[in-house]
């Protein structure tokens, strides 16, 4: 069965209640977002009609959650944004070095990549107005770093800014290493985490 089709199909199994349809709604919805990532990062001109293929459902399901591109695009910020947020949570920051929680945190955003690095690539979406909150996750780092420095393990002098900059940007070119070169995720990460201990160290 198609996500198109589990979509318009009763929710009997379940009951058939509004909780059921919901559930089924929330799963198609997710498919459909994570089929848009991954077809937009392999081609940023992909159309609607290409994300709905890569998912699995009809165009017109598309329609129904996403009416227009930049409804989508705006989903997948949120969506991305999400992903984040869970990933932060699975690095359990607060807990060990912060060195070591930095890594792990880094770790996590690695197997993230594809989202986050449409993110960077798409002007569209790294101007999403969703970036300019501050998260649970920006928090979360930034505690990360303070405690770093309180530790010894992170240079005082490094900004908070620039800690950050530097952990995205090195972040990137371990995706570009392996998307572009060819290079393992292994080798690629740690080459970034290697490097990031470089930088930082006090």
């Amino acid at each position: 069965m198609t996500q198109e089709q589990a979509a318009a199909a009763p929710a009997v199994r379940s009951g058939g209640g509004p909780t059921a349809r919901n559930g089924t709604r929330e799963r198609t919805r997710r498919a459909i977002l994570d089929a848009a990532v991954t077809t937009l990062a392999a081609t940023p001109t992909a159309s609607l009609a290409d994300v709905a293929a890569a998912a699995g459902v009809g165009r017109t399901t598309v329609h129904r959650y996403f009416p227009e591109r930049a409804d989508l695009l705006d989903a997948i910020g949120a969506h991305v944004l999400e992903q984040i947020g869970d990933a932060t949570d699975r690095a359990r920051v607060g807990e060990g070095p912060a060195m070591a929680a930095l890594e792990r945190l880094c770790q996590e955003y690695f197997e993230v990549s594809r989202g986050l690095t449409l993110i960077f690539e798409n002007p569209q979406l790294m101007s999403w107005e969703g970036w300019e909150e501050e998260t649970d996750a920006d928090r979360a780092l930034l505690d990360l770093i303070q405690r770093g420095r309180e530790e010894g393990a992170f240079d005082p002098e490094l900004p908070d800014e620039w800690v950050q900059q530097t952990m995205w940007s090195l972040l990137y070119a371990a995706w570009a290493h392996v998307r572009e070169n060819g290079a393992s995720k292994h080798t690629a990460l740690s080459l970034c985490l290697r490097t990031l201990r470089k930088a930082l160290a006090a």
